[in-house]
């Protein structure tokens, strides 16, 4: 019964090479929002978008909840 409840192991190398974001859109989020790079590419991956408004939209709620 437990081999019904674990989720099959993704490959990482294949979550990688589906989440290729442009690095000039990340630059801008970043500076727009005042944060490092490395937390927009999170945020979009999080959400599997990379676009500005849902991103946007995403890190105010992060910041709501502070």
């Amino acid at each position: 019964m437990s081999d019904l409840r674990k989720k099959p192991a993704a490959a990482p190398q294949a979550e990688a090479q589906t989440m290729v974001f442009d690095e000039a859109e990340v630059e801008y989020l970043a500076k727009r929002l005042r944060v490092s790079a490395a937390i927009i590419r999170e945020i979009m991956r999080r959400i599997g978008s990379g676009e500005r408004s849902a991103v946007e939209r995403e890190f105010r709620k992060g910041m709501a909840r502070r």
